[in-house]
């Protein structure tokens, strides 16, 4: 028999446990309100009042389509998703809710400023295959298939458009985006026919038939090349683009949307740019041999305002800026064309490098950091990502850098046209086609805005890159560390050789198509240091990134 006192003390352990696991399941949904805080909710939206009757009836059904990208994307994320999604919605608990929420932040249930850590019970960890292979699939084995295929079934295996899958016999197979999506892509192409026989701007009609005409035979070539010559007041980036989720090799395509509306008076004023960029390749850091005599003939640059995004493009941290297509036989025939998002831009300046700056950088310094520079930079990123190796020869035979550098290929490539971007305007600079009185200011604004990006984790591809060049930047004497207040400075004198000699060592490897140097690289480097783990640790309430809200994609 269990003495009265002690079953009273029996009785309130037992309470006290009760009380802590209802404390602990309570504080879940308030765990994942602070990942979500940490996304600065702003409304984005464009000056829609000079569109054509026509073109404002055409823009709500390309954003209709734009919305069906985010079901391809969260099929293409992750076979479990879609069912996960069904069971948020149905669930009307107030935890439910707030997953939900973060879920459609991150367009899935992993935190990518978590190193895509699950937040809900139950998800496995993030696939490195996505939902383009099959989930028992191994590296090894899909490279000993494709050594078994001819020229043209290897092409469609490595394809951006095609997933693999397993026939009957369980042996491995190739499917074409058009046949694995048509649910999806049959009634996107729809809206976009709809949308091309509503508006009154041609280059805009021909890029929504060629478009619409591409989801259903798996064929873009024609609708990249339509999309190179889009010169409308409505600009639709809208298709299967980035590799980033195809963890394994980079090469399939996600599917995204962003839907903008032209700001005529800044892309006139950018323009200019494009006239330099031959300039820029034949002076690059690296041997001449590697060098581009010729780029496209084409290399527009855009200036926009984001009225809504869809599928991997509004997937957690935003996107400012883009340069596409990646196909690189667009890219060599027509150039590249750049896209710069403005509001989003400005958005992301003000919620989140401003605050980061008053921490990560010297108080001497901090008068440095502007809009105009870290506006111009991300224009310089996305310029460079057009220059430089892209098409190579390893071993006698042609190849394309992104084949050979595999997995390697984003993280490495996104830190090329960061710091061939700082390269590129100091040659502008020294030649005087943007203002001396900006050197500084670009620099100063570029450190702050290294703790921005690295924020977004160093296992994505934008934030590795960033760390390599910080540390890089570091260790050649370019960035100084201020032991007494934790922040960092810029030594100007150092700078601009250290990001030539960056610029060079990566653009070496990329055109020597090296896969252990790329490797040794960002091992080495892709790394967050104790002194930039100090600043980081600093900045837990100010927000990392931006939530739009898009008014009109109600």
């Amino acid at each position: 028999m269990i003495p009265i006192f002690r079953f009273s003390l029996i009785v309130c352990a037992m309470a006290l446990i009760a009380s802590c696991a209802k404390q602990s399941l309570e504080q879940k949904p308030s765990m994942i309100a602070e990942k979500i805080n940490r996304y600065a909710k702003t409304n984005l939206t464009g000056d829609v009042s000079g569109l054509s009757p026509g073109d404002r009836r055409a823009l709500e059904k390309i954003i209709g389509a734009a919305k069906l990208m985010d079901r391809l994307y969260l099929r293409q994320e992750w076979s479990g998703n879609e069912t996960l999604m069904q069971k948020l919605m149905e669930d009307t608990s107030a935890a439910s809710r707030e997953q939900r929420e973060l879920f459609m932040i991150e367009m899935g249930p992993w935190s990518s400023l978590d190193h895509d850590s699950a937040f809900i019970d139950g998800v496995p960890a993030k696939p490195a295959h996505a939902n383009y292979y099959p989930d028992d699939m191994t590296k090894d084995e899909f490279n000993a298939w494709i050594a078994t295929l001819s020229p043209p079934e290897r092409a469609q295996a490595t394809g951006f458009f095609y997933t693999i899958r397993r026939d009957a016999s369980g042996k491995l197979k190739s499917v074409s985006y058009n046949e694995e999506y048509r649910d999806l892509l049959e009634p996107a192409a729809k809206l976009l026919h709809e949308a091309a026989s509503l508006t009154d701007d041609a280059t805009l009609k021909k890029f929504l038939s060629s478009r619409a005409d591409a989801f259903a035979s798996n064929s873009y070539y024609e609708s990249d090349v339509a999309w190179m010559d889009l010169d409308s007041p409505i600009d639709v980036t809208i298709g299967p683009y980035e590799t980033y989720m195809d963890e394994l090799f980079n090469y399939k395509a996600a599917f995204e949307a962003f839907i903008t509306i032209r700001n005529e008076e800044e892309s006139q004023k950018l323009q200019k740019f494009s006239a330099h960029l031959q300039d820029i390749e034949n002076h690059l850091p690296i041997d001449p041999k590697y060098r581009n005599p010729k780029l496209g003939a084409s290399s527009p640059i855009r200036v926009v305002d984001e009225v809504y995004v869809g599928g991997e493009a509004s997937a957690g941290v935003q996107t400012a800026a883009f340069n596409l297509p990646n196909d690189e036989k667009v890219v060599k025939e027509k150039g590249s064309k750049r896209v710069m998002l403005k509001n989003v831009q400005q958005a992301k300046f003000t919620n989140t490098l401003v605050p980061i700056s008053k921490h990560a950088v010297v108080t001497s310094q901090q008068s440095l950091i502007a809009f105009e520079p870290f506006f111009t930079h991300i224009l310089a990123h996305e310029l460079m990502h057009g220059l430089g190796p892209h098409n190579i020869l390893v071993g006698g035979k042609s190849t394309t850098v992104r084949q050979e550098l595999k997995e390697l290929y984003s993280a490495l490539e996104e830190a090329k046209a960061d710091i061939s971007g700082l390269f590129a305007l100091q040659f502008l600079i020294d030649k005087g086609v943007v203002e001396k009185s900006t050197e500084q200011q670009m620099y100063t604004t570029f450190l702050a805005s290294v703790f921005r990006s690295v924020r977004f984790g160093i296992n994505e591809a934008h934030g590795k890159g960033v760390a390599v060049q910080f540390n890089y930047l570091f260790d050649e004497g370019a960035f100084v560390h201020d032991a007494a207040t934790g922040a960092f400075s810029v030594d100007f004198a150092k700078v601009k050789p250290a990001v030539a000699k960056l610029t060079g060592e990566i653009m070496t490897i990329q055109a020597e198509g090296s896969y252990e140097k790329a490797k040794a690289l960002l091992t080495t480097y892709g790394v967050v240091r104790p002194p930039m783990l100090a600043v980081l640790d600093n900045l837990s309430d100010v927000p990392v990134d931006i939530n739009p809200v898009f008014a009109l994609g109600k």
